[in-house]
């Protein structure tokens, strides 16, 4: 640089920024491919994989109740649920819960098939049994859709269950997948 020279005073290589770019004007065609392949590759994976995602999905058809003593309500619960994955999914644990109109949340005690039958047996206004009891082991295989039912006494009065807010079945799985089937919220 001689002195008196600033950046502002120089002048841009003969031919101007179009020949300076021209060698990285010619690589945009390849970018261009480039980043197409990439969608295409992206958007593969995702495809491959969209059976791969562990879930149920399902709703709570019919409650029925008997309130064998005051504090204590048994609670006869017919469910339908999708697996919506291309895997079985092995219930490992049944949980469920009642939510309170003050919205605490209760856990009730799920209650084996036998004493179930047992149930219905001594109660006929109870009805039929319409689905099988969901067993902790089953398998619900991949794209399977399965009515089920459980059974659960509930810790709280029969009144003060029929005002609950919601009812949520919830399903462990074997390998670490959870699962929550719910009741259609009851109107206030």
């Amino acid at each position: 640089m001689h002195a008196g020279d600033s950046p502002a005073d120089r002048k841009p290589p003969a031919g101007g920024l179009r020949k300076a770019l021209d060698p990285y004007v010619k690589l945009l065609p390849y970018f261009g491919i480039g980043l197409v392949a990439l969608a295409i590759v992206t958007v593969w994976v995702f495809w491959m994989q969209r059976g791969a995602h562990m879930e149920l999905r399902g709703a709570i058809q019919k409650v029925r109740t008997l309130a064998p003593e005051e504090t204590g309500t048994v609670a006869i619960i017919d469910f339908r649920f999708r697996n919506t994955s291309d895997y079985p999914f092995v219930v490992r644990e049944i949980q469920a819960f009642a939510t309170a109109p003050d919205g605490q949340e209760i856990e009730g005690q799920v209650i084996s098939d036998v004493d179930a039958r047992r149930l219905f047996e001594y109660y006929p206004a109870l009805g039929q049994k319409y689905n099988e009891t969901l067993l902790v082991r089953a398998n619900i295989g991949g794209g399977q859709s399965v009515d089920r039912m459980l059974t659960v006494r509930f810790p709280m009065p029969e009144a003060l269950f029929n005002q609950r807010k919601q009812l949520r079945i919830h399903m462990l799985e074997v390998t670490g997948p959870t699962a929550d089937i719910l009741e259609k919220a009851t109107q206030p």
